[in-house]
């Protein structure tokens, strides 16, 4: 419900439908946010289980998955997750055949492959939330480091959300200034041990988050109103999200959506950046893609 939350505190949206199997659990949410109504943007807000509720949707965000219990195989969750989606993404579809599909469910990038299959949408009206969280704490974590504000910096994880993420260290920049020269013109030394530290920090902030509260909520809440908003309202801003990756820096082998910096307006994507990327950091990404075409493999979609 974070999600829902941000986006009616940043006035995204003339109407918000929500859609949950629970109808109790799903109506208190609803009436919930309608209470708060003299306090938010005029906005209408509907809930239903049936599907017609989200009819004529700009943006259908998913956010529904199963969670893996005890003894439970990541390929065995994976599946599950997979049966849910048939039953979501379809509906959603027949109701909204114009609009765009925003993945948020874990794991995002083979999820969103998912959906795309299950859509018959054009690839470019399909995206998954991907690495754009991890690239504000890449960039909260540098700023924090440098003693800078986190909005001068410049950064970006790419390719899976999860172990095999792809920092672009080689493209940072700070207020403009790449990082190496940045560190230089202010006597501060370059520790690689640092910068890989920086990384696992990254990589295990949600595991973090989720061992001390139980989940993860207002990050991801603003990250994906901040995708909303570039697609809403057209401002054609750069994202770190899970794109079909196919033909980008020479992957091959099959489709994969991985996370890539990419341009977000009204048509959903209208292209990936070409950022600068060193042959190590193109191997990692390269591997991360296989690593996710061999799951994808082994789900029969």
């Amino acid at each position: 419900m974070a999600i829902a939350q941000t986006i009616l505190t940043q006035d995204l949206a003339d109407e918000l439908a929500l859609v949950d199997a629970i109808p109790d659990k799903l109506r208190g949410e609803m009436l919930d946010l309608q209470h708060a109504a003299a306090f938010l943007p005029r906005t209408k807000i509907t809930a239903s289980t049936d599907y017609a509720v989200t009819a004529g949707s700009d943006l259908c965000i998913i956010t529904a998955g199963a969670r893996q219990v005890a003894g439970e195989s990541r390929l065995d969750l994976l599946g599950r997750n997979v049966a849910l989606f048939r039953k979501i993404v379809p509906p959603l579809v027949e109701h909204s055949p114009d609009g765009i599909l925003l993945v948020v469910s874990n794991p995002v990038d083979v999820l969103t492959y998912v959906a795309w299959k299950l859509s018959g949408l054009p690839p470019n009206r399909v995206i998954g939330s991907g690495t754009n969280l991890d690239s504000s704490r890449f960039r909260f974590l540098i700023a924090d480091h440098l003693d800078v504000n986190a909005q001068d910096v410049q950064a970006f994880i790419i390719g899976e959300h999860g172990d095999s993420s792809v920092a672009l260290w080689s493209s940072i920049s700070v207020g403009g200034v790449p990082i190496l020269s940045f560190l230089e013109n202010r006597q501060i030394p370059y520790e690689k041990q640092t910068l890989d530290n920086i990384h696992k920090e990254v990589i295990n902030g949600a595991y973090e988050v989720i061992k001390l509260k139980g989940y993860t909520s207002w990050a991801i809440g603003y990250s994906v109103a901040s995708l909303a908003r570039s697609i809403l309202r057209d401002q054609r801003r750069i994202h770190p999200v899970s794109v079909l990756a196919k033909g980008f820096h020479e992957i091959d082998g099959g489709d994969v959506f991985l996370s890539l910096p990419a341009l977000l307006g009204r048509g959903g994507v209208h292209g990936v950046t070409n950022i600068h990327m060193t042959e190590e950091e193109v191997g990692r990404l390269r591997s991360s893609a296989k690593t996710m075409l061999e799951v994808q493999d082994q789900l029969g979609v």
